[in-house]
């Protein structure tokens, strides 16, 4: 396989996960900083993106660049004969994600999102408590994702344009995981801003997702002193609190992989709370099932692991929301 871009998520995430997976061998890398894939991947070329995809030996192509090229690299590569992963956000419209989608079925090549958050380990303790229906009728559901980040940082991410901001950096995290528990809400109010000094994106949200009486609380702020919990759900039967991030990013950071002891697993005292019936222990975190799922598809044993028109859903929602975050005129009566 090829990876284009080493970036944060190129050297941190896929690269990493790539490497215990025994299905895949890391070939090749576009990027322009050959002096690190030399220092972390010694042997894997460092080619530009003409030629990694006229690359016959290369079945798999990782698109893991700013926002703004995953569509049309993504495309390139599908046309060369390619399976693809996209980072997320997958695109930047829903246009772009379906003719990406329908290209990908003519092709008949798997095209996926690796929207990882889905095997956080918090996330897949949610997941289990609303399918077991542990909290009873749901009313409520709030999924944080804060950070102290007071300075504006010079990076593509925190850049005025498409793709930038934490709106579609966080909120497609969040998004995703609200779309997995409880599919396309009724509809969506959004109240996003440009709260630091200089801040050239958004750096702070709130989205409303409604489901009948339901209400979901998606939410991300930049300059966050105390973060509020990462998940608060009230059931007619129960509530659960969760604090504290899933602890695998910073894992692959510090050099931890997938079989390693502690890979996942997060300490007791981090554990989530339910009102009535005391602390539940954190389901282990494994982000390694997105590539073992994905080695499979390929050899035509099962699904992708996630899924082109379900990546799709989350570009609507986050379109709908940054509809709603153009100036408009306002007043007071």
């Amino acid at each position: 396989m090829g990876l284009i871009g080493y970036g944060l998520a190129g050297a941190s995430f896929h690269a990493p996960l790539l490497s215990v997976e025994p299905a895949f061998h890391l070939s090749a890398i576009v990027t322009r900083s050959a002096e690190a894939v030399a220092r972390d991947w010694p042997g894997v070329r460092v080619v530009s993106v003409d030629a990694l995809l006229a690359d016959p030996e290369i079945d798999l192509v990782i698109v893991a660049t700013p926002n703004d090229s995953h569509a049309s690299l993504a495309e390139r590569a599908l046309l060369a004969g390619k399976h693809v992963v996209v980072e997320k956000p997958f695109t930047l419209n829903s246009a772009e994600a379906a003719r990406l989608g329908a290209l990908a079925k003519e092709r008949g090549l798997c095209l996926t999102v690796f929207q990882n958050r889905r095997w956080d380990g918090d996330f897949l303790t949610v997941k289990r408590l609303v399918e077991e229906g542990k909290l009873g009728k749901l009313y409520s559901f709030e999924s944080h994702f804060d950070r102290y980040r007071p300075q504006v940082k010079k990076r593509w991410k925190e850049e005025a344009g498409p793709g930038g901001g934490t709106l579609w950096d966080l909120g497609a995290h969040l998004v995703d995981q609200a779309l997995q528990l409880f599919g396309m809400p009724d509809s969506i109010t959004a109240d996003v801003a440009k709260q630091r000094e200089g801040a050239q994106a958004v750096d702070w949200f709130h989205l409303l997702l409604r489901y009948g009486e339901m209400r979901v609380i998606l939410r991300s702020g930049s300059v966050v002193h105390e973060p509020w919990p990462r998940f608060v759900l009230h059931g007619e039967a129960d509530a659960f609190t969760k604090y504290g991030l899933d602890p695998q990013e910073e894992q692959l950071k510090a050099g931890l992989r997938p079989g390693m002891a502690g890979w996942g697993a997060e300490p007791t005292e981090r554990h989530g709370r339910l009102s009535r019936g005391g602390n539940v222990p954190t389901i282990p975190g494994s982000y390694e099932h997105f590539y073992r799922q994905l080695a499979a598809a390929m050899s035509g044993r099962g699904e992708v692991p996630v899924a082109a028109e379900s990546a799709a859903q989350v570009i609507r929602v986050l379109e709908a929301a940054d509809r709603q975050s153009q100036p408009r005129v306002s007043g007071v009566m």
